[in-house]
Order: C-alpha cells, then structure tokens, then sequence
C-alpha cells in the first residue's frame, strides 16, 4: 500500500495513491464512523492520557505558519498532524495501524510552493481543516468563505477534541512527553471568537508580516498554484479536499466583512498585488477587533526570525523549557523580499495597511 507523497503530484503520487484517497475523500461519514470504531479499539491508550491545553497558529498565508509549526512540533511537548495521516485524516490511530508495515522511509524535498521549505511524509502539516468541512460543509460552496459568527455546535466540539487526542497519542508513542495538540490552520483566523466556543482553553497565534511584502508573496503563490492546478487537476483536487482554499484555481477568500462578496467588479482581481493588499487588511482588521483576549497572541514574523531572545514567547505559549525554542530557532530564517510593483495599489490603500501594521505591532509578543 503506497503511501501519498507531500510534494511532487506528478511523479510521486501514482496511481494506487490516487485511487485511495478519492476513496477516502468519497464520504467524509465514512470516515466518522471509523472514527468511532477506532475510539473503542484504543480506549484505554486515549484515556490514559494527559493534555495540556492546545496551541492553534493561524495568519492569513505566507506568514511563516509552517516554519512556526515545524518549530513546535519539534519540542517534545508538542503534537501535531503529519502527513502520515493522509489520507485517512479522521481515523488517524485506525489508519496508523493499518498502513505501519507499508512505511518508508522519506528524504526531505522542497515542498509544492518552491519556497525553499523541505518537507518528507513525517514533516507536519496542516490537516485539521478536513473536520472542519465535515461538519461545515456549507461554508465552503460559495466563491468565498464566510466568517464563522460561531460554533456552538456540541457534536463537532466533542469529535474535535477526541481527534486532538488521538493525534497526541500518534505522536507519544514516539516523545512520551507530547502532551499539547499543535496546529496551523490558516482559515482558522476566520474563526475569531468563535473558535474558542469549540476549543474554551486553546491559545491561538496569530501571524502578521509587513503588507506589501505579505501581499507580494501571496499573489507570487496565486500564480505559480494557478499553473500548477492548470497542469495537473489532482493537485487542485487534493487541495481542495484538505481544505486548502489559499491560491489557484481552488481561491476562496474569506469574506471578512464583505471586503469579497461586496467588491466591486472592476477592482483589481486575484492576480495583482493590489487584490491580496486588500485581502490584507480585510484580515488583520477582524484580527485587532479580537486582540484584547488574552488567548489570542500576535507574533510579528519578522520580528520572530531575528530575536534572538524567545522567552517571552515561550512564557505565553505555556512552553516550561525556552531552551526546546531555543535550539531549534535555526529554523527560523527572514523570509525571501519581493519586488512590489505599485501599479494599482491607491495610496489610501498604503495608508490604511501601514496603520494596521503599526497597529499589529504595539499589540505583538515583545521579541
């Protein structure tokens, strides 16, 4: 049984990879209902448990979300998805079993982006999105994604939480002391308050980067995933189906207050520099309106990769060790510059962000 590949859908994915994963893609139920089997066959691994509350990274993409998850997932407190899970994702323990005398073992290539970012099959990744659309479903059939106002929904709060445990119990079974559930989920910035309805004592990290640099890196992705999804339909599909709705064909903004549905037609589209600007500041506005709680903790990425001193940000993230951070901040390099061409960009646009930015700034973990 093959196992899917994280970067190379032409050569790396075959066939067999492919037939699996529509199957398992088929009928999110399915899958729910071996969630449940596998909760009863691994009752008393999951019970014998002790977590520690959740840790949730979130920004709008190109923030530098994955390289702060590798970080985390790397300590030994920390528990995350890897792409190991694929792509039986809600039946993690169940599918773990099955497919462990089928492993590889995989070197590390540059991930799909080309950002320089080397991932293998036990790298982590972001796929706590697919229970979302599980549960969700109706929020992603439109052109954008609405903002959830909230989720009191007390059957998805109770298959989360069992999901985070059972992903903890993935990764114990290898660092007896992972203890906290980790994740990056970009469209869970989206989910300001609301997500803490479902997760009350998670502690969610917000990632913001200067603007037009932001803006710049998210139409240069827009464009390379458009050709890509125009070259090989699967990868769109794979995309959409771990619900990936960030670039190419697959684009669905999130609709923070209207700034999408209401746009007017002839304003700059998805490939300029302006559109992704806006996107921006759609953003991060929802973003400041919830800053005041104290489980929300924005991190300036810029600012992350050069600090030499991350112990005020271990403190807030419940981190006892900062040395675990410390090690591992080689990781942590500056993201790559880009040329922004103002064309299209109104300066009360610039403005506004820039006022955002300073905004984002006075609110952020001291580095």
């Amino acid at each position: 049984m093959a196992e899917p590949s994280p970067v190379s859908f032409e050569n790396r994915y075959g066939l067999l990879d492919r037939a699996l994963h529509r199957l398992a893609f088929a009928s999110g139920l399915a899958q729910c209902g071996m969630a449940d089997i596998e909760e009863r066959l691994f009752k008393r691994r999951l019970e014998a448990l002790r977590l520690g509350p959740p840790l949730l990274v979130t920004a709008l993409p190109r923030a530098g979300t994955t390289i702060l998850l590798e970080v985390l997932a790397g300590t030994r407190t920390f528990a995350a998805h890897t792409y190991r899970e694929m792509p039986f994702v809600l039946c993690p323990l169940l599918w773990q079993r099955i497919s462990q005398p089928f492993h590889r073992r995989d070197r590390p290539r540059e991930r799909m982006h080309g950002d320089g970012i080397q991932v293998s099959l036990d790298s982590p990744e972001a796929l706590e999105e697919v229970i979302w659309k599980r549960f969700f479903n109706s929020h992603y059939r439109g052109r954008c994604i609405p903002v959830w106002p909230a989720c009191t929904a007390p059957e998805f709060a109770e298959f989360f939480a069992a999901h985070r445990r059972k992903v903890v119990a993935l990764r114990a079974a290898h660092k007896p002391d992972a203890s906290r559930y980790v994740s990056k989920n970009n469209l869970n910035v989206a989910r300001l308050p609301a997500l803490w309805d479902a997760v009350p004592d998670a502690t969610v990290v917000v990632l913001y980067r200067e603007p037009l640099q932001h803006a710049s890196s998210l139409l240069r992705q827009h464009l390379r995933f458009s050709e890509r999804h125009a070259a090989d339909p699967f990868s769109r599909r794979y995309m959409a189906d771990i619900g990936h709705f960030d670039f190419g064909d697959n684009l669905k903004p999130i609709d923070f207050d209207g700034w999408f549905s209401q746009r007017d037609p002839a304003a700059p589209g998805p490939d300029s520099v302006a559109f992704w600007l806006d996107y921006w500041r759609a953003t991060y506005r929802h973003v400041l309106r919830h800053a005041a709680d104290p489980r929300l903790l924005l991190v300036g990425f810029e600012r992350l990769v050069t600090s030499r001193d991350l112990d005020a940000f271990a403190e807030r993230i419940g981190v006892a060790n900062p040395d675990e951070l410390r090690q591992r901040r080689t990781m942590l390099h500056e993201p790559k510059g880009h040329h922004t061409d103002p064309q299209g960009i109104d300066d009360t646009a610039r403005r506004d962000a820039d006022s955002l930015y300073r905004q984002l700034e006075a609110r952020a973990v001291p580095m």
